[in-house]
């Protein structure tokens, strides 16, 4: 009973002014053409009336508000004009057409749509500009419909613990305590409390729908508002502008695995780590990390993209066990893929630079670099988002202890920081020249992170 009631508490309060005030707004009325007019373009109807005046306009839309009709400019030929009555005047636009018609940002198959969502933006203008102006300014972040809603989810978004089923064991659980997101230091671990950006596009809603952060009617036929493409938020374009950077990313809405962003994936998995690094490491350190190569032979090209495929589709059910798929080296290729394709790397191109320029000033030795290399190091992981810092030390020390098989798979950190490097450090300058000098560092800073992971990421 009381979780009904808590439930009912956070339920927001939906405003339907605008609602009835758009319910209310004139209806296009088309003034027919019964002449045959000469030359008239094909995307146009009987609303065509050729090139007539102004005045000639004006006495057909007298009949009422929301008549409209088409014209051809006298003064400027194969120009057109929209003209409705509104209010008692007739306005007149300038009318286009390349595929679909349109006076504005908006575009319409049919120019009685076009008509019908101008007479709802004429009505609210001229009964709520007051109402509307002040929808961003007056609102309550904190009473937002998105926030009510997605209190629940934030209060229950903390690590999830990892199957220890024989298809998911770990080899070796003892050395990987501290890589895993479900040991004790990040138990309350709050995943939601990351920033991410929303996504916003420009949203074409069909049926009545409202915004997330006023609560108020998101009016028009098209184009009403913006939408998050990554957890579904919704709001008008101007309301979008005062919502923090707070996105709750949602499967439904990312709908895959490869090539997202990395914080709106594990924020949308609820998991500190993606679900496909931790399978593709388990499985890899399962079957040993003593072949020879490994990392650095690519796996079947058909294989890794049914196992992408897969991922993207579900990562929860993806089969990656060697006996669907034999061939370990089509498992790291996987991996590699993965970071490949992130939009934003791993070492991403905020603190690339930051790696770069302390590499580029010091002459590291074997026994390892200075105390304070090792300090502008860690100030430079702390330019990470939570959820790169997360995960580069979790593969880090999954790369470590592949170098500690290096007698057999031959895989030295430094042969680890060649195949790496690229993948997870990419210039942001777009100059290719340039990053191709940067080349030798980018290994430098992989290797040095691979062999003093443990210093650097304490």
């Amino acid at each position: 009973m009381a979780n009904r009631e808590e439930e009912q508490s956070i339920m927001p309060v939906w405003k339907s002014y605008l609602y009835h005030l758009q319910q209310q707004a004139p209806k296009p009325r088309k003034i027919i053409c019964h002449n045959t007019i000469q030359d008239k373009p094909p995307y146009y109807c009987d609303e065509f009336h050729g090139a007539i005046s102004r005045d000639e306009t004006d006495q057909m839309l007298q009949e009422c508000d929301g008549c409209y009709l088409v014209r051809e400019s006298q003064r400027a030929p194969g120009q057109y004009t929209l003209a409705i009555r509104f209010d008692n005047a007739t306005k007149n636009f300038k009318l286009f057409y390349d595929g679909e018609h349109y006076v504005g940002e908006k575009r319409f198959e049919f120019v009685d749509d076009l008509v019908a969502d101008g007479l709802i933006t004429f009505y609210l203008e001229a009964k709520a500009s007051d109402y509307i102006a002040a929808l961003s300014t007056e609102s309550n972040y904190a009473e937002s419909p998105y926030v009510a809603y997605n209190t629940q989810r934030k209060k229950t978004q903390i690590i999830k613990k990892l199957p220890e089923d024989d298809n998911h064991k770990i080899v070796n659980t003892k050395s990987l305590t501290g890589d895993l997101p479900d040991s004790p230091k990040f138990a309350n671990t709050d995943i939601s409390s990351y920033e991410k950006h929303h996504g916003f596009k420009m949203h074409n809603f069909k049926g009545p729908h409202w915004c997330d952060f006023c609560a108020n009617f998101m009016w028009g036929l098209i184009a009403q508002g913006v939408k998050c493409q990554d957890c579904g938020f919704q709001a008008h374009k101007k309301c979008s502008e005062k919502v923090p950077h707070d996105c709750m990313p949602d499967m439904k809405y990312v709908k895959r695995s490869f090539g997202v962003d990395l914080t709106t994936l594990i924020k949308a998995q609820g998991q500190l780590i993606p679900k496909l690094v931790i399978k593709c490491v388990q499985e890899i350190e399962k079957r040993g990390l003593d072949i020879e190569g490994l990392y650095r032979v690519a796996g079947f090209h058909d294989d890794v993209e049914a196992i992408k495929m897969a991922f993207d589709k579900d990562g929860e059910s993806a089969n990656i066990s060697r006996h669907k798929y034999e061939d370990m080296n089509t498992i790291t290729s996987v991996l590699k893929l993965y970071f490949r394709v992130l939009p934003i790397p791993l070492i991403s191109f905020d603190a690339y630079y930051k790696f770069i320029d302390v590499i580029k000033s010091e002459d590291l030795p074997d026994t390892g670099p200075a105390e304070k290399v090792l300090e502008a190091l860690r100030d430079a992981v702390k330019q990470l988002p939570p959820s790169h810092h997360h995960t580069l030390k979790f593969l880090l020390q999954h790369l470590s202890r592949v170098t500690e098989q290096s007698g057999k798979n031959m895989m030295t950190p430094e042969n680890l920081a060649i195949v790496f490097a690229p993948t997870l450090l990419r210039s942001p300058d777009s100059d290719l020249m340039k990053s191709l000098l940067f080349a030798k560092h980018e290994q430098k800073v992989m290797e040095t992170l691979i062999r003093f992971h443990d210093k650097i990421l304490a």
